[in-house]
């Protein structure tokens, strides 16, 4: 059995429901223990009954040291700070012997067995940026990227996970701060500073938009297989974390900064839409009270315009018309 847990709002709520679906596709047997961040997204995920999954409100969830910071971070912060506090609740709620937090934005192709496998009797397993080159920005967000956590419930586990909630409590905020950056940047020094932390091997678990130009990728045998240029190392796909897309109120679409090959458009973000969508519909007949793309308000947010110049003819000003990028 793989236990997992991910939080997200009525703005995510797409995202995670094809999370959900996406463990379904790839695993015969997980439970995803489903942090509702707001009573919309709590409703609605009571109403899909999701066969493998336990929803889990705020009442439930928030304690008086989350309640008590929660007014002076925003919505983001509090979820990063929340982010420890989850998988420490499913251990100790549901007493399971270990709880893996996903990022409601990830999207499954493969069982993770491989990735669970490798971490053989560690207590804790943490996943590198893996940066491109252009694109490394370790010194700002860190080493590891809090998307896909894993955490025994021992006490080597317990040990690291306590500290890091300690540490979110005291701080986390969207900002770089004394070597501080959300509640990402803890997970540094973890290797060192613990016992029996894994970091993942597997090219297959962290793709995102950040590593993706490092890889070649082709469909084989019904599976995503990815391919690492410098090596020739081939790999299946386990899963993609489709940070920062953005759907947006005048029927865009925006992918991020980061310049992804239209091979990855095709294989990973056109497909992933496209079920976004469809989940978007079948939610809206449930409660078309809200947009559960969270579709946002574009904003400019260049330094300066020849910021914006230059990344328009770079090719990463990823802004797509939604019923182009969706055609086949």
């Amino acid at each position: 059995m793989y236990n997992f847990c991910t939080l997200f709002d009525s703005n995510y709520f797409s995202r995670g429901v094809a999370l959900y679906e996406s463990l379904e596709n790839v695993c015969e047997n997980f439970h995803l223990y489903i942090f509702a961040f707001d009573k919309k997204s709590e409703n609605v995920l009571e109403q899909l009954k999701l066969k493998h999954a336990t929803v889990i409100s705020l009442k439930e969830f928030e304690d008086n040291e989350l309640l008590s910071l929660k007014p002076s971070r925003t919505i983001a912060e509090y979820c990063w700070t929340s982010t420890s506090s989850t998988i420490l609740y499913v251990l100790q709620n549901y007493k399971v012997k270990s709880c893996t937090y996903l990022d409601a934005d990830l999207y499954f192709y493969s069982s993770p067995k491989s990735l669970f496998d490798e971490m053989k009797n560690n207590s804790v397993m943490i996943t590198e940026h893996r940066y491109t080159p252009m694109y490394d920005k370790s010194k700002k967000s860190g080493k590891y990227c809090v998307q896909f956590v894993t955490f025994k419930n021992d006490e080597n586990g317990l040990t690291a996970l306590k500290w890091w909630r300690e540490r979110c409590l005291e701080w986390c905020y969207d900002r770089v701060e004394d070597g501080k950056f959300g509640d990402q940047m803890y997970l540094d020094d973890w290797t060192t500073s613990f016992k029996g932390v894994h970091v993942m091997q597997h090219l297959g678990g962290g793709l995102a938009a950040w590593n993706v130009q490092q890889y070649e990728f082709y469909k084989a045998n019904g599976k995503i297989v990815g391919k690492e240029i410098k090596t020739g190392k081939e790999f299946d796909v386990i899963f993609y974390h489709f940070h920062y897309l953005r759907f947006l109120k005048n029927n865009t679409l925006e992918l991020g900064r980061r310049l992804l090959s239209q091979n990855v458009k095709d294989i990973f973000y056109k497909p992933y839409v496209k079920n976004l969508q469809n989940i978007k519909k079948e939610i809206m007949k449930i409660d078309n009270s809200f947009d559960p793309n969270g579709s946002s308000e574009y904003k400019v947010n260049w330094k300066t315009p020849l910021l914006y110049i230059w990344r328009k003819f770079n090719a990463t000003y990823n802004i797509y018309k939604l019923n182009e990028f969706s055609r086949n």
